[in-house]
């Protein structure tokens, strides 16, 4: 283990370690994150979602950052993709079990709400389903699209606020590893799973776990990029 490593392993412990030792920060925490639940989602994308991205350059070439990476651009960028999220939970989680009981799945909502039971995990499930197939691929190809412009105006600021080419730089993804890695590979065997623990969780927990697997995406996309070329 690098000397980078374990300062980043103590950066991390230093990070979450305070909210374990203080109940009044947890309860701080917890009382804030109920009370504003977007500003908190933006906060814990920025960070958490970030730190994925981070690792996942670690993976990619040994180092947690470089030049030209744009850390403050990717953390503005997924701090609105985290409020999406938060608007995609609630959106599905209330929609999904109504048009299941509309289409004859009676009790869908009462069992969504309930004490866990076959019919709340199922019905977790079609939530999270209909989120990662509806809501996720565009939401992970908006984000592929402001990587690529952050990355093309040298992870500066100024080149963040250039206007996005988002005609050219959407025919240029590597629609190879796109599609055929994150969106056929990764959504239905990682987060569709994945989030159907997350709909089983309180509401007050659901985007802090979410945003906790953003650091699994960070890896995840790190291992695309680097199989990029052997994926088909």
């Amino acid at each position: 283990m690098k000397k980078a490593d374990v300062f980043f392993a103590l950066g991390i412990v230093a990070l979450f370690l305070p909210f374990f030792l203080s109940e009044s920060l947890m309860q701080f925490y917890l009382s804030f994150n109920h009370d504003h639940g977007l500003i908190m989602s933006f906060i814990k994308f920025a960070l958490l979602a970030t730190l994925g991205e981070v690792i996942g350059l670690r993976i990619k070439t040994g180092y947690y950052t470089k030049k030209g990476f744009g850390l403050v651009p990717r953390m503005i960028v997924w701090g609105v993709l985290g409020i999406t999220i938060k608007m995609a939970f609630i959106i599905f989680a209330t929609g999904t079990p109504a048009f299941m009981d509309y289409c004859g799945f009676d009790g869908a909502v009462s069992a969504f709400k309930g004490a866990l039971t076959f019919d709340k995990v199922l019905v977790a499930f079609c939530v999270s389903a209909a989120m990662n197939l509806i809501y996720a691929p565009v939401m992970m190809t908006i984000h592929k699209i402001s990587d690529t412009h952050i990355l093309q105006n040298g992870g500066t600021m100024m080149g963040f606020f250039k206007p996005i080419q988002v005609r050219k730089i959407f025919v240029n993804l590597n629609w190879d590893v796109q599609w055929n890695f994150v969106f056929k590979k990764t959504i239905p065997f990682f987060w569709i799973p994945a989030h159907t623990i997350t709909f089983l969780l309180l509401p007050d927990f659901q985007v802090l776990f979410a945003a906790l697997l953003g650091i699994a995406l960070g890896t995840i996309l790190a291992v695309a990029d680097m199989t990029g070329n052997k994926i088909n």
